[in-house]
């Protein structure tokens, strides 16, 4: 019975977004698709309580490169790729921003979580150029399955299966699975115990210091 009213929810969403994907469509041919979908989600943003989570999946279940059906995106989350992808039972808090980022089954991602584009979206290196006006370099941060992301953090690089990230680290290098990580850069502090996800072994992470 829960799974069929799930269902019709599901149904009656997408008829109701069905107008903003037109008007995407169509700002897409003028725009981009990018550009098209950050003025679609920070409308889609403002909706609360579970009317909008079923809102804004039914929207990026059709925009995305992937958004599954039992996701969960809270209020006031914005997106600005839609090559984002969002996995099975992924919740993605208040108040974030996503670019282009596989965010793994299972993922948590605490409120004004940022996940730029890597870290290097905007150019720097011409002193007699805006930063606004030179070329970045876009690529995908993937956030594994099972890992979870503190509040406020800011991830420019992958983090691993079932790994967690502090309130307010900034990740600028890659997370190995099945560790707890924090600081400004982020760095390893502890192992995690193997979880549901995690198929490697886990990093020792005093082995560097005593190397």
């Amino acid at each position: 019975m829960r799974g069929a009213l799930k269902a019709a929810a599901r149904f009656a969403a997408t008829l109701v977004v069905t107008p903003m994907l037109v008007s995407f469509r169509m700002k897409r041919i003028v725009l981009g698709a990018d550009r098209a979908l950050q003025g679609s989600t920070q409308l889609l943003s403002l909706v609360p309580g579970l009317l909008g989570q079923y809102l804004r999946r039914a929207f990026l279940m059709q925009v995305l490169d992937a958004c599954d059906k039992e996701c969960t995106v809270e209020f006031g989350t914005i997106f600005s790729r839609t090559g984002a992808r969002l996995g099975r039972n992924a919740y993605v808090g208040p108040a974030c921003h996503l670019g282009l980022v596989d965010v793994g089954a299972d993922v948590m991602l605490a409120p004004g979580v940022h996940v730029p584009s890597g870290g290097h979206v905007h150019g720097t290196d011409d002193l007699s150029i805006p930063m606004r006006e030179q070329r970045g370099i876009v690529r995908r941060v993937r956030i594994g399955a099972g890992a979870w992301i503190g509040a406020n953090s800011v991830v420019m690089a992958d983090v691993g299966a079932d790994s967690i990230v502090g309130a307010g680290a900034v990740v600028t290098k890659s997370i190995p699975p099945g560790v707890k990580a924090a600081g400004v850069p982020a760095r390893v502090v502890g192992a995690r115990d193997h979880g549901p996800h995690y198929a490697h072994p886990v990093p020792n992470p005093s082995a560097s210091v005593r190397s």
